[in-house]
């Protein structure tokens, strides 16, 4: 049962702690994101930036992932990302801090109202988010009561068996503190929680039967064992992504080299500073303080030394993950939106806005090249150029597909009305833009078209056409600039304006074209293939307006 009530006990700390991060990054989501990516290239700023966000949310894996994401989308550089990262190490000392007090505080009194309000708060679609909040701090501090509880009921400081097997172990052993160093690492690892495995060292040291020394061991370990989150998530996403991964581990593994050269005189130091006597032992309650005091000291330590190296270790993962050359077979990949990186809606919604702003500048891409189809008559040329203009149209739809499948996974979490709105919006969004590529696709046909029944529009259907094409075109501009802003930024007016210029200009084309036909300036088929090009950049027209109206809610 005791073993049952310590696994139960971890599993409520693990689950209450997420709770409580989700709920903090779903209050503060849009804030944290404004945050991050508006950070400046000072590093101290990048740092405390880091430090604020992981305090904020209680976890460096939240943060350090969240960074990640938002390397993959091109809103932090990677010298940026390692200061955040950096930070992130400080920001997660609080959480050790928290349990600390746990063991040294009665929290039962604290618990048993955060549930009451929070579960209140649950039920009211207005608060539910702090509800969470509440619900999840509650967990968390009834684990720790529960592990203070059970960590007493073991009795493990009059269990000869368990004093005996670490007392066997020599503390003053490099390869002992390398084994637990090692044991630190794997169990984190495993565990995918560094809170979990500091909590059972808080517990095992408070017992009296853990030596500190071996603790502190356990501790380092875990800090090169919460790097792996980063590193399985990064795994799928873009080598920028990988290459912040890659830092955080450089970082803490080159901390842990440090700290083990100069072990046991900064041990002996932390313990100072904390008043516990090592050598004597004695005052067990003072064993999770020397715990996180040494935890914090590790990490600001190890960030003051780091700091000024930022370009150097940017160099360093630059060179151990070089940038790979994508072929024509890659071009599909999606760049931002990376399904294995475990994050909260807002981050996810954030990498579909850009993946979805891509998906914009890649259909005016797309109209490009079928502009450059209108005056080649070369076989052997337009042929080359319309099998391009045919992939890009099957890459349209897999993105739509793509996105689409995304913003359903979205979908199935827990969203505020706002996100909800904006999910809608971009399935709009991608929707439209996906009929774009297919007339774009619909114009290189019909080039194609007269081009295999070797007719050849004169200069003045080309004036007509590129005149056409020129409105178009500013179309697909205005919308990519209304895509990559904010909609309270632009003015929807514009994109109307230019509608309403295509819907001129075509009325206005297609009757001189029938006049065109009537007095034998060109023959029938041709004024239709000129017809059908009009039409289909005024129905181009009409999707980029639907996009705009899709983006601004309208």
């Amino acid at each position: 049962m005791i073993t049952f009530k310590l696994l139960g006990s971890l599993g409520l700390l693990i689950y209450g702690m997420k709770v409580m991060s989700d709920a903090l990054q779903k209050m503060a989501g849009p804030q944290l994101r404004h945050i991050l990516a508006r950070i400046t290239t000072n590093r101290f700023t990048g740092m405390l930036t880091g430090a604020f966000v992981t305090c904020a949310v209680q976890s460096s894996s939240a943060t350090t992932v969240m960074t990640v994401s938002f390397v993959s989308a091109g809103l932090l550089t990677l010298a940026q990302a390692i200061s955040v990262i950096m930070g992130a190490n400080i920001g997660t000392t609080l959480t050790a801090w928290i349990m600390s007090l746990g063991y040294n505080v009665d929290l039962s009194t604290v618990v048993y109202p955060a549930f009451f309000v929070g579960i209140v708060l649950i039920y009211t679609s207005r608060h539910r988010i702090v509800g969470d909040f509440l619900y999840g701090i509650a967990f968390m501090f009834l684990s720790l009561v529960m592990l203070s509880t059970t960590g007493k009921e073991m009795d493990l400081e009059h269990n000869a068996s368990v004093v005996n097997f670490f007392s066997s172990f020599d503390t003053g052993s490099y390869l002992t503190i390398l084994a637990f160093l090692a044991i630190g690492t794997i169990i984190t690892c495993i565990v995918q929680s560094s809170a979990a495995v500091m909590a059972i060292t808080i517990l095992l040291c408070s017992t009296g039967v853990l030596p500190i020394y071996l603790g502190i061991a356990l501790v380092m370990g875990e800090n090169i064992g919460t790097t792996a989150t980063a590193n399985l998530a990064a795994l799928g996403a873009n080598v920028q992504a990988r290459r912040a991964a890659l830092a955080h581990l450089l970082f803490n593994v080159f901390g842990v080299m440090w700290v083990l050269c100069v072990f046991y005189p900064f041990v002996d130091t932390v313990c100072w500073l904390v008043g516990y006597d090592p050598a004597t032992g004695g005052q067990r309650a003072l064993l999770p303080i020397v715990l996180s005091m040494f935890h914090t000291c590790f990490n600001v330590t190890n960030t003051a030394i780091l700091i000024g190296f930022i370009p150097q270790m940017e160099k360093v993962v630059c060179r151990l993950l070089p940038e790979r050359k994508n072929g024509e077979d890659e071009e599909f990949r999606l760049q931002y939106i990376q399904s294995n990186l475990v994050q909260t809606p807002e981050i996810s919604v954030l990498q579909a806005q850009m993946e979805t702003a891509r998906f914009a500048q890649y259909v005016q891409e797309m109209f490009g090249t079928v502009r450059t189809m209108l005056n080649e008559y070369d076989n052997k040329k337009f042929t080359q150029i319309f099998e391009k203009v045919k992939h890009k149209e099957e890459i349209t739809d897999k993105m739509e597909i793509e996105i689409a499948r995304y913003l359903e996974g979205v979908s199935n979490d827990h969203l505020s009305d706002i996100t909800k709105t904006k999910v809608r919006q971009m399935l709009r969004e991608i929707s439209e833009l996906e009929s774009i590529g297919d007339a774009c696709f619909n114009l290189a046909r019909t080039l194609k078209r007269r081009n295999e029944v070797g007719m050849k529009f004169n200069d003045k259907l080309n004036d007509k056409l590129n005149e056409m094409m020129d409105l178009a075109n500013a179309s697909l501009t205005q919308m990519n600039v209304v895509m990559t802003g904010h909609s309270t930024q632009h003015d929807i007016g514009v994109s109307y304006h230019i509608e309403e210029e295509i819907n001129q200009l075509r009325n206005k084309q297609k009757a001189e074209n029938i006049n065109a036909v009537d007095e034998h300036e060109y023959d029938y088929a041709m004024g239709t293939m000129f017809n059908d090009m009009i039409n289909e950049c005024e129905k181009l027209g009409d999707y980029v307006v639907n996009v705009v109206q899709a983006r601004f809610g309208v």
